[in-house]
C-alpha cells in the first residue's frame, strides 16, 4: 500500500472513530461588516445539536465579540485602541453568547460559555479546573462555547488567537479532531487571493513542510489570524496526537461533510510522530517563556540526542528575568530554539553558575537546590534540527 493510500485509509478510521470534536468559528464565518450573521450561527448551531444528539461531544471555540459589539453599537469604523476593543467585546460578548443559547435551545441543547486567557492555561491549578470543568460539562451533554476574554485580556496575557485558543482546548479535552471553520476552503498550494489556479491539498500532515511554504499570513478583514496561524494551532494540536480539519464555514453542511469518511471537504491534517504528554504538552506550547538560556553544541547534543538534563557547565548565556520554576527557551550556539523547560534556578543564580561543574554550584551561591539548571522531566524538545 502507498503512503498516500494508506492516509487515506487512516484518515477514513480516524473519522469513523471520532468521539469528541473541538470546532473553532472564526469571524469571518460569523461576522459581516454589519454584525453577527445570525442565520450562520443558527445553521452551524443547528448541525453542532445533530452531531451531539447521534452520540459524539462538542467543544465550541468562537470568535465574533468584537464585531458583535461593533454592530450592536453601530460604530462607523472598526476599533483600533486595545481600550476600546475590550470594553466593545464586553458588550458584543453578551449578544453573541445569548445568540447561541437561543440557538442551541432551539435544537434540544443546552449550551454553557466560558471565557479564557492565557493565564488560564498557563497556571497549572486554573489549567486543571478548566479542564474539570470542561469534562463535566461533556459529561452532562452541554456543549461548552469558549472565548478568549477580550474584554480584560492584554497583549501579554492573550492567547493570541482563537486559532491558537482552539487548539490548546483541544488538547486540554483530549478531543479526537480539531475542525476550524474559515472563509477559505482549506489550505491551497498558494495563495487563492492572489492565484485563483492554485489547487486545494485536501490531505498533510503538520510535520510536510511544504505546508508552510503555502501559508498566507494575511487574515481576513474581520480575523486575526491567516492560514499560517491556523497550521501553527494544527501543529499544537498535532503535537498532542490530535489532526486538524480547516475548511470553508460557509458551506451548508459543512460538519457533517467533514464527518462523512466518502467525502472530501477542506484540508485534513495528520498527527505525525510521537505524541507528548499532557504536562510536557503544556510546558511546550502552553506556557509563556520568561527567558532564554544559550547553551554550547555538547549541552544541546545531551538534550536532544541523549535525553539528557541542561546542566550549569553547558550554559553559556543567559536572557533575561525569571524566577524558579519558570519557562524559558533553551537556545543552541546559532541562536535557534530546540527546547524549553522549568528553570530550577532563577536568571541571577543562573547568571553565577553559567559554565560551572555541578559540584562547584554550592561554592559561587552558598547552597545547591538541584544539580540541573533543568531536569530531563521538565525539558521538552520542540526542534531537533543539527546545528
Amino acid at each position: 500500500m502507498s503512503t498516500c493510500e494508506s492516509q487515506l485509509v487512516h484518515k477514513a478510521l480516524l473519522l469513523r472513530d471520532t468521539r469528541r470534536l473541538v470546532i473553532k468559528i472564526g469571524s469571518s464565518v460569523l461576522s459581516s461588516p454589519r454584525g453577527l450573521r445570525r442565520e450562520r450561527v443558527r445553521a452551524l448551531t443547528r448541525e453542532v445539536a445533530e452531531i451531539t444528539h447521534g452520540g459524539r461531544e462538542v467543544v465550541i471555540v468562537t470568535s465574533g465579540a468584537i464585531v458583535s459589539g461593533w454592530g450592536c453599537l453601530r460604530l462607523p469604523a472598526r476599533p483600533r485602541t486595545v481600550r476600546m476593543k475590550q470594553a466593545i467585546a464586553a458588550v458584543g460578548q453578551i449578544h453573541l453568547m445569548a445568540l447561541y443559547e437561543r440557538s442551541f435551545a432551539a435544537n434540544g441543547q443546552h449550551a454553557a460559555q466560558m471565557l479564557l486567557t492565557r493565564e488560564d492555561f498557563s497556571n497549572r491549578t486554573r489549567y486543571l479546573n478548566a479542564e474539570h470543568t470542561l469534562a463535566t460539562l461533556l459529561e452532562l451533554g452541554i456543549v461548552p462555547v469558549i472565548n478568549e476574554n477580550d474584554s480584560v485580556a492584554i497583549e501579554e496575557i492573550k492567547v493570541g488567537d482563537n486559532d491558537i485558543l482552539s487548539a490548546l482546548t483541544a488538547t486540554l479535552v483530549g478531543a479526537d479532531l480539531l475542525v476550524i471553520l474559515s472563509d477559505v476552503e482549506g489550505l491551497y498550494a498558494g495563495d487563492p487571493h492572489v492565484d485563483l489556479e492554485a489547487p486545494l491539498i485536501p490531505l498533510t500532515t503538520a510535520s510536510d513542510d511544504d505546508t508552510r511554504q503555502w501559508a498566507g499570513t494575511r487574515p481576513g478583514p474581520l480575523g486575526t489570524g491567516g492560514m499560517a496561524s491556523k497550521l501553527e494551532a494544527a501543529r499544537i494540536a498535532a503535537s498532542a496526537g490530535i489532526p486538524t480539519v480547516i475548511a470553508n464555514g460557509a458551506r451548508v453542511g459543512v460538519l457533517h461533510a467533514i464527518l462523512d469518511p466518502g467525502r472530501e471537504v477542506g484540508t485534513l491534517i495528520l498527527a505525525t510522530g510521537g505524541r507528548l504528554a499532557r504536562r510536557k504538552h503544556w510546558i511546550a506550547y502552553t506556557l509563556k517563556p520568561a527567558g532564554a538560556l544559550a547553551v554550547d553544541q555538547g549541552a544541546r547534543d545531551a538534550v536532544v540526542e541523549r535525553m539528557g538534563s541542561l546542566l550549569p557547565s553547558g550554559l553559556c548565556r543567559v536572557e533575561g528575568h525569571f524566577a524558579a520554576g519558570e519557562c524559558v527557551r533553551c537556545l543552541d550556539p546559532r541562536g535557534r530554539e530546540f527546547a524549553r523547560g522549568l528553570v530550577n534556578y532563577n536568571d541571577t543564580e543562573l547568571r553565577k553558575i553559567a559554565g560551572v561543574h555541578t559540584r562547584e554550584i554550592e561554592n559561587h551561591l552558598g547552597y545547591k537546590v538541584s544539580d540541573e539548571v533543568i531536569h530531563r522531566n521538565d525539558l521538552v524538545v520542540t526542534s531537533d534540527d543539527p546545528c
